[in-house]
């Protein structure tokens, strides 16, 4: 049986106070083990919690670097990480936060070869991918391998938040978006608000909690929009597609 050792107690103490989390929650933060794939303006607030919410098997893919145009929204990075690996640099950095994080990193493209073995390991999907091919090959191994995938993405003033338990009877992303649509919309062609990003990376993280804690998971099968010039969160149920190709 996992112990909570006095230093972990002290540092997640506010936690632990919490009824809906108390040491057995706190075990189950410390096991659970989560994807993201995406060190972009989604997956820095989203690691950035995770690390400090007590999460200690993370799995991280991209392979970008670092540039300068990155740096107003993508929190973990600064200038002199321009030109460097972004999954580098987020693991040097995840560690000062938590130490005893198992940080897993795949300096590679999301593709049909290599998504069942990265996925195989882990619980939890984030999305923070910034297309909709990744998209919807992330949503379609998620359902076929039966995984629980939190999907966000960005654009001008706004965002939206997904989530789908694939061990339960639920929608998918393509009863959403069926297919790539024409034109991709992201933050190189549309612009972004960078408080924005780190909203709906924050939201996401707070699914994560949500769902490794069992908490109020409602969420499953909807989504949120948010927009950042009116203040509003609205949710909408997303309804199964009896066309769509996943046969939901």
């Amino acid at each position: 049986m996992m112990k909570i050792s006095r230093d972990d107690y002290n540092k997640y103490s506010k936690q632990i106070v919490l009824k809906q989390i108390g040491f057995a929650g706190q075990k189950k933060i410390f096991k659970s083990k989560v994807l993201v794939v995406g060190a972009g303006g989604l997956g820095c607030p989203l690691l950035i919690y995770l690390a400090n919410f007590g999460v200690r098997n993370i799995g991280l893919i991209d392979n970008d670097i670092v540039e300068i145009s990155n740096l107003n929204r993508q929190i973990l990075f600064s200038h002199e990480d321009i030109g460097k690996y972004k999954v580098d640099r987020a693991k040097k950095k995840l560690k000062l936060i938590n130490p005893k994080i198992i940080l897993k990193t795949f300096k590679t493209r999301l593709n049909k070869n290599n998504i069942k073995k990265i996925f195989s390991n882990f619980e939890i999907i984030c999305d923070g991918s910034d297309n909709y091919t990744t998209r919807l090959l992330i949503n379609d191994y998620s359902k076929k391998m039966k995984k629980i995938l939190i999907s966000a993405a960005i654009s001008k003033f706004s965002g939206h938040l997904f989530k789908f338990n694939f061990r339960k009877k639920t929608p998918c992303y393509r009863c959403f978006m069926p297919v790539t649509p024409p034109l991709e919309k992201n933050c190189d062609t549309e612009g972004i608000a960078s408080p924005v990003a780190g909203i709906l990376g924050t939201l996401q993280a707070n699914e994560v909690g949500k769902t490794i804690l069992n908490v109020n998971s409602d969420l499953n099968g909807k989504m949120i929009v948010f927009d950042a010039l009116k203040s509003s969160l609205r949710q909408i149920k997303i309804l199964k597609n009896p066309d769509c190709i996943n046969k939901c």
